[in-house]
C-alpha cells in the first residue's frame, strides 16, 4: 500500500450497499488515507470509467501507481430493480413502465425487426456464457444449459427470458495501474493500456430512438463511437484480425449481439448467424466473454472493472488454465451504464508499441 500514490474508488448506486456514500466508509479499507482519492459512478460502466480515470492519472504523469478498486453487494439488496427503476424520469418515462428489463426488451424487439434475429440466437449467447463460466472459479452462475432450457425459462418481458438476463451478484475487484518504467520492473509481461474511449448519451430512452440522434435503438452506435476512439489510439485497424478476446459488459443476451457489431467484429445484423456458427466461441475467431461475462456475475459497481481484470489476465497469460485463450495479443473490454447511456471501451495489449 505504501507504493500506491492515489486511489480511484469504483462505486455505483449507494443503495446497493445499504450505506450512505459508501466511499466515505471505505477510504481506510482501501489504503486511501492521506492520499488523493476519488469516487467514479457511471452506472454499469462505473468499473471501466474508474479504470480510465486511473489510467489518465498515470498517463498524465501525476502518479506512478494508482489503485482502482471497488465492491458491490447487489445480491444482498432488498430489491435491486426498485433501485434501478429510479433511473427513469418520474414524469416523462417512469409511469410508462420503463425498467432495465423492458429497456433490453425494446432493443431485442428492434433487433429482431430490423435484422431477423431469433430468440434462439439470443439463447445461444446464454448457453455459451454459462458454459465458459464453468472455467471461471469466481463466476456467480455457471452450468451446462441448452437452448431449450433458455427458451422454456419464464418471460420477464417478451422476448427477454430468465436466462437472457444477468443475476444480482456481490463482488469486489481491483487493478493497479503503473507507469511504463515501473511496469517493466514489476512484470515480465504486463498488460499495456493501449487505447481508451468513453461516450455518453442522453438518459431519456425515447430520445435515444431515432429522431435527432439518427440512431436505431437496435444498434449500440454510441459504443461504436467509443470503440473508434480506443481503436485509433491503439492502432487497431481490423478488429477481427487484431483482437483475440473481448470481455463485454452485456447484462442481457441481446446486448452482446448488438455490441459485437458495434465493436466491428461483424456487420450490423450478422451477429445472430455468426453466433450459430461458433464465431464467438473460445476456439472461434474472437473469444467473447471467456469468463462467462456479465450474464454470469453482475456486482454492478465493479462488473466493468472485472472485464478489465479478465482482459488483462488473458493478455498476461495468467487466466485460469481452462479459461485462457491461446496466443492473446490484444483484448478489448467494455462497460455500459444507466439507460444504455454510458459506454466505455479499453484496449489492452501484450505489446508496448
Amino acid at each position: 500500500m505504501n507504493e500506491i500514490d492515489a486511489v480511484v474508488y469504483s462505486m455505483g448506486p449507494s443503495e446497493f450497499l445499504g450505506v450512505n456514500e459508501p466511499d466515505k466508509w471505505c477510504v481506510d479499507a482501501v489504503g486511501g488515507r492521506d492520499k488523493p482519492f476519488m469516487r467514479i459512478h457511471t452506472g454499469g460502466a462505473t468499473g471501466l470509467s474508474a479504470a480510465q480515470a486511473g489510467f489518465h492519472h498515470v498517463a498524465a504523469g501525476l502518479f506512478d501507481a494508482v489503485l482502482v478498486v471497488g465492491a458491490d453487494k447487489v445480491r444482498e439488496c432488498k430489491d435491486s430493480q426498485q433501485v434501478l427503476n429510479t433511473i427513469w424520469d418520474p414524469l416523462y418515462e417512469r409511469q410508462f413502465g420503463l425498467t432495465t428489463i423492458t429497456m433490453a426488451a425494446f432493443q431485442a424487439v428492434r433487433h429482431m425487426h430490423l435484422y431477423g434475429t431469433k430468440e434462439e440466437q439470443m439463447a445461444l449467447v446464454a448457453v455459451r456464457s454459462w458454459g465458459n463460466a464453468l472455467n471461471n472459479p469466481v463466476a456467480h452462475l455457471k452450468g451446462h444449459i441448452t437452448v431449450d432450457d433458455v427458451m422454456m425459462s419464464p418471460y420477464y418481458c417478451w422476448p427477454v427470458k430468465k436466462y437472457d438476463m444477468c443475476p444480482s451478484s456481490a463482488g469486489g475487484a481491483a487493478i493497479v495501474i503503473v507507469s511504463g518504467k515501473k511496469a517493466m520492473k514489476l512484470s515480465t509481461r504486463p498488460a499495456w493500456i493501449r487505447g481508451c474511449g468513453e461516450v455518453a448519451n442522453t438518459v431519456f430512452l425515447g430520445d435515444q430512438m431515432g429522431g435527432r440522434a439518427q440512431m436505431d435503438f437496435a444498434d449500440s452506435d454510441v459504443l461504436a463511437m467509443a470503440a473508434t476512439a480506443a481503436y485509433r489510439q491503439a492502432g487497431i485497424r481490423n478488429p477481427v484480425k487484431e483482437i483475440q478476446v473481448a470481455e463485454l459488459y452485456a447484462p442481457f443476451t441481446v446486448c452482446e449481439l448488438s455490441m459485437v457489431e458495434a465493436l466491428g467484429f461483424c456487420r450490423k445484423g450478422e451477429s445472430g448467424r455468426l453466433n450459430e456458427e461458433g464465431f464467438f466461441n473460445m476456439n472461434g475467431e474472437i473469444a467473447v466473454n471467456p469468463s462467462g461475462g456479465t450474464l454470469c456475475a453482475n456486482a454492478i459497481a465493479i462488473t466493468a472493472l472485472a472485464r478489465v481484470c479478465d482482459g488483462a489476465l488473458q493478455v498476461m497469460g495468467k487466466a485460469p488454465p481452462k479459461m485462457q485463450v491461446k496466443n492473446v495479443r490484444n483484448a478489448v473490454c467494455t462497460g455500459e451504464g444507466g439507460s444504455f447511456q454510458f459506454h466505455a471501451v479499453m484496449v489492452l495489449s501484450a505489446d508496448y508499441y
